[in-house]
């Protein structure tokens, strides 16, 4: 174990033998740092944390303090970071509240960059990227493999679904569907995350059906629980389509983000698209 002298380490905590905890560095009596963990320098960490195997964080970075909400009684909550994680510098992580299930929790491999934050009882998936100064609120829910623009702003209860990309400087306030992507101050649909869906390795065919699929859902007249049903009937079997539909009828606190204008359906199958739309 390597601690620099200057850093305070608490006892009772919980400390892999192969843990670096570098200068002025402080770790609170209920901390768990797993193996590989390093904290590189001015690193606060305290509550109810636990820190998952080989994550890095960087100076100034503030872990495990209370929630920021009216609604926190003192209790016990936790905050829970996965493996391999890596926090840039200034990044702020919230324990949970008693009404909120009591923990924050963040997925493996995902990336914070500077300044970003996560508020009291969010649930962020696995291999997921918040560029500098995203912010998300209390009880947000991200799902794996989505990526949020510098600056975004997340709304307390926004539900964000598996893949969605947010262009910098936008703000939810509605659910996102799985896919999905999002630009705008108070944000709204302008197709799909082309981009991240390639990098998946979604195929032609594929992106071909999330495309019709999503022009049945938001450019069809007619109510949106019979556009449900369609979607759900057409595209049987589909898995992609399958997330999109579940995440729909899950339902949640906030309304469900939309389009804008007809500006912003998928390109029909076979034509051309350009990644944003």
């Amino acid at each position: 174990m390597a601690i620099d002298p200057t850093a305070r380490v608490t006892a009772g905590a919980r400390i892999d033998p192969s843990v670096e905890i570098g200068p002025y560095c402080i770790v609170g009596p209920q901390v768990e740092l797993q193996r590989g963990v390093r904290l590189l320098a001015h690193v606060y960490v305290t509550g109810l944390t636990s820190i998952g195997e080989g994550t890095v964080v960087y100076p100034f970075s503030s872990l495990g303090t209370p929630p920021q909400s009216v609604h926190y009684r003192g209790g016990a909550t936790s905050l829970v970071i996965g493996e391999a994680c890596e926090l840039r510098e200034g990044v702020t992580m919230n324990t949970g509240t008693e009404d909120g299930g009591g923990i924050t929790r963040v997925g493996d491999r995902c990336s914070f960059m500077v300044g970003s934050h996560v508020g009291h009882d969010c649930e962020v998936g696995n291999d997921v990227t918040l560029a500098n100064n995203v912010v998300l609120g209390g009880h947000v829910s991200v799902g794996n493999y989505t990526f949020l623009g510098g600056h975004v702003a997340i709304h307390q209860f926004v539900r964000i679904g598996e893949g969605v990309m947010m262009a910098g400087m936008s703000a939810a306030r509605d659910d996102i569907i799985p896919f999905g992507f999002a630009l705008g101050q108070t944000g709204a649909l302008v197709g799909l995350n082309t981009v991240g869906l390639r990098r998946r390795g979604a195929t032609r065919a594929e992106m071909h059906r999330l495309r019709r699929a999503y022009r049945s859902l938001f450019f069809v007249e007619g109510r949106l629980a019979d556009r449900i049903e369609a979607v759900e009937r057409e595209f049987a079997g589909d898995p992609m389509v399958g997330k999109i539909v579940a995440f729909i009828r899950a339902g949640g606190k906030r309304p469900l983000m939309r389009p804008r204008d007809k500006r912003h359906a998928e390109a029909p199958a076979g034509a051309p698209a350009d990644d944003a739309a």
